[in-house]
């Protein structure tokens, strides 16, 4: 296996690290591979722009490999850190609606979504897309997982939305993509809960895909993967008729995030001391100095 590290900058260590297997015809994208002590796992801008960068670079992979007979690509989401994603980065968040910047806020919503947009339709109907999440998921978190076609969750993880706590709404793809796995009107329920819902409950209900033993997130991705490349040319149909029947549009995900920027602008201070508060309280569950 080969491992290509795709760093922010020069001088910083990297914090997605992307490994390839050209034979399985896939790509592993790993979030928080720096020091779990001393980063936040959340969606940090310099995150979002890693990612970016190596989808943009899978992308032009897949390209380059466009003849009539290549099969499913896998791209895999996964963590280095002990928690999938702990979803926005508030800090960031208080910062620019107590400074009024709005434009800087809808600049970053935008970047999520673009984000959260490729793993669902990265290359038209060419990739399969898995989370695999070994650790909880929350508010952003678990909308990155939804984003993609299958997600596989260790035992004793939990996800779901905490944006409520503060009076604001998950609006980086959340509604679009639980509505493709429960109703409308469970969706928003679990939108507006607040509730971390274990990962054996999401599973009956069908937001799960699969549920496996502890530590054991990977291999079944990998078991997965090796299933799939029997049946590549379905699986690529079925992308295709997804998209036909039930489209999701980067512009239905920009129309909602800008809603949610204007929702977020319109915090007042028990909101930001409520979000203040829940920045301290993740910090100390991802051990973060």
């Amino acid at each position: 296996m080969s491992v290509v590290d795709l760093a922010f900058a020069p001088a910083s260590a990297p914090l997605v690290r992307l490994s390839g297997e050209n034979l399985q015809q896939t790509d592993w994208c790993f979030m928080h591979s720096g020091d779990p002590t001393a980063y936040h796992p959340c969606f940090s801008e310099r995150l979002l722009h890693e990612m970016k960068r190596a989808q943009e670079g899978v992308r032009r992979k897949i390209a380059a490999d466009s003849g009539s007979e290549s099969g499913i690509h896998h791209l895999v989401l996964a963590s280095d850190a002990s928690v999938f994603n702990l979803g926005g980065d508030l800090a960031l968040f208080a910062s620019l609606i107590r400074s009024g910047n709005r434009g800087r806020l809808l600049e970053y919503a935008r970047l999520c979504v673009e984000v959260a947009y490729n793993f669902s339709r990265l290359y038209e109907d060419r990739v399969h897309s898995i989370a695999v999440v070994q650790g909880d998921a929350l508010g952003g978190g678990f909308e990155a997982a939804l984003c993609c076609h299958t997600i596989i969750a260790e035992e004793g993880c939990g996800m779901g939305f905490p944006e409520v706590l503060f009076d604001l709404f998950p609006g980086m793809g959340a509604y679009t993509f639980l509505t493709r796995r429960v109703t409308p009107i469970q969706a928003e329920r679990m939108m507006l809960d607040a509730r971390i819902y274990p990962v054996e409950e999401l599973l009956r209900m069908g937001v799960v895909d699969q549920v496996v033993p502890r530590g054991e997130g990977l291999m079944a991705a990998r078991e997965q993967i090796r299933k799939h490349q029997r049946i590549g040319n379905a699986l690529r149909s079925m992308n295709a008729v997804r998209q036909a029947c039930r489209p999701v549009s980067l512009d239905e995900l920009l129309a909602v995030t800008t809603e949610w920027v204007d929702a977020a602008m319109r915090l007042g201070d028990r909101g930001l001391k409520t979000m203040e508060r829940l920045i301290r309280a993740q910090q100390k569950r991802a051990g973060v100095a």
